[in-house]
């Protein structure tokens, strides 16, 4: 394709919480970029992802999920950074999952009533879906919902229809330059990256234990000769939550150590010394200045 007819446009990727925004979008680039975990309100910032084709380029934006539960700062400063980005892409991929549709659905679907960019509703996790004859119907439901330009059934997990999901997004995208080189694959830093691996592991290793009143902060990131020394404190809310996370003996601690620092090894291609930290700073996660300090950000 001639550089006349190149495309390149921004995709938001919005949903309830755990409907699968960061697994589609880590299948689309072939790379794990957003952290992803069986618990919802895994994903807290708006997480931008590049890929490049022949034709065209497309700047996906991974969204933490829309809720109801809004009382707290950090709730809230998530569903401003999923509902602030849908005026200003592209394209809207809404994700629901299949043969399921919820009062947060319905929220996702209320802030889509304003919009301009065609919206495209996916419907995921179409593989678990046991009796396929119920499907049609529940696209046909869908269908009375809302104008979506379009309605495919997918599977983000096994990648089912995604080929065809990216040809039709290049199809609705407009003609324009790439706004970004060739090798980037996301605007977040290495040391945000780093940090996001670490609180997956916190959310993986502690599963109902874990408090949502954890964040990561990393306080060195240092390249030495042989290997790339990185600080990073926990904070959680309060004694506690201290205790959960180091666990017995420091073996819980250790565990989400060992584990994140061989997917940071991985991302940054390197050897790796991690020290991480717990540290209880009382609520953190209720608090507009904190959150701000910390690198939550959104307007």
């Amino acid at each position: 394709m001639s550089e006349d007819n190149f495309k390149c446009g921004y995709i938001a990727i919005i949903g309830r919480p755990n409907v699968g925004k960061s697994t589609l979008l880590n299948h689309i680039l072939g790379l794990k970029l957003s952290i992803t975990s069986r618990k919802p309100q895994t994903t807290r910032h708006q997480i931008l992802g590049v890929k490049n084709v022949d034709a065209g380029q497309f700047i996906f934006v991974d969204t933490p999920g829309i809720h109801s539960g809004g009382g707290r700062a950090i709730n809230r400063y998530m569903n401003r950074a999923a509902s602030s980005v849908i005026h200003d892409v592209d394209v809207i991929l809404f994700l629901v999952q299949a043969l399921k549709w919820t009062d947060e659905d319905q929220l996702v679907l209320n802030k889509l009533q304003q919009v301009e960019a065609p919206v495209v509703l996916l419907v995921n996790k179409v593989d678990k879906v046991a009796e396929k004859d119920q499907l049609l119907p529940f696209l046909a439901q869908m269908s009375e919902k809302y104008d979506f330009r379009n309605i495919l059934p997918i599977s983000a997990k096994q990648g089912d229809n995604l080929q065809e999901l990216q040809d039709y997004i290049l199809s609705l995208l407009p003609v324009n330059p790439p706004y970004f080189q060739g090798d980037e694959y996301t605007d977040r830093s290495v040391r945000f990256l780093v940090a996001e691996i670490i609180r997956e592991k916190l959310v993986r290793e502690l599963g109902k234990e874990l408090p949502y009143q954890t964040t990561v902060e990393i306080e060195q990131y240092k390249d030495e000769e042989k290997l790339t020394r990185i600080n990073a404190l926990i904070l959680v809310e309060t004694k506690g939550q201290k205790v959960i996370v180091i666990g017995d003996k420091g073996a819980r601690l250790k565990s989400i150590g060992t584990k994140a620092r061989k997917d940071i090894e991985a991302l940054i291609g390197r050897k790796v010394f991690l020290q991480l930290w717990v540290k209880v700073k009382a609520g953190w996660s209720d608090s507009e200045a904190s959150l701000r300090s910390l690198g939550y950000d959104a307007d």
